[in-house]
């Protein structure tokens, strides 16, 4: 399912799920365990939802795809998927990426690398990319002020290419009245 004009695009660099030991949904145990909650059956089909494939998506999406009545009859509220989404992304699961008209964008976090992104202010294109040297660079920096860092967050705002192409044809005068 896609986000209207959000796009999941990878760069040259694939960004491929990377070998875990812990199933998400295992993991998601874990952490619910150290906070005396437990994984309800809704918690657990919303945690399957989301990391059956990987792509971006925001809360409407999943609360499109799970408040309908499922083949068991049973259904998961769209409270549940919102408090369930705040709990992904506590546990590390889940990220918010950007904005994109107005509603939060999530991905996964958890079984994929660092990675940055570009995100088009015209069409809300995000695009993926790793690239080393950034890291590099970053690492450096850190530790030249003494600072131990864990990871890194770049998104970079612009105009992507099909958007920064003048239109195909120009109009008539008479057709812009």
């Amino acid at each position: 399912m896609s986000l209207g004009p959000i796009v999941n695009e990878t760069a040259t660099n694939e960004l491929a799920r990377q070998e875990v030991t812990v199933s998400p949904v295992e993991k998601f145990r874990e952490f619910l365990a150290t906070r005396r909650m437990r994984l309800t059956q809704e918690r657990e089909t919303i945690v399957r939802e989301i990391f059956a494939d990987h792509e971006h998506f925001d809360s409407d999406q999943i609360v499109s795809r799970l408040t309908q009545p499922r083949r068991d009859g049973g259904r998961v509220s769209r409270a549940t998927v919102y408090r369930t989404l705040r709990e992904l992304e506590k546990a590390g699961l889940i990220r918010k990426v950007a904005r994109s008209n107005d509603r939060e964008v999530y991905e996964h976090d958890y079984g994929y690398p660092q990675h940055d992104h570009f995100i088009c202010e015209k069409c809300s294109q995000l695009v993926e990319f790793r690239n080393e040297e950034i890291s590099t660079v970053l690492e450096r920096v850190s530790a030249e002020h003494g600072f131990r860092m864990k990871g890194h967050r770049l998104e970079v705002h612009g105009i992507c290419d099909a958007c920064a192409r003048p239109p195909a044809r120009r109009h008539r005068k008479l057709d812009m009245i």
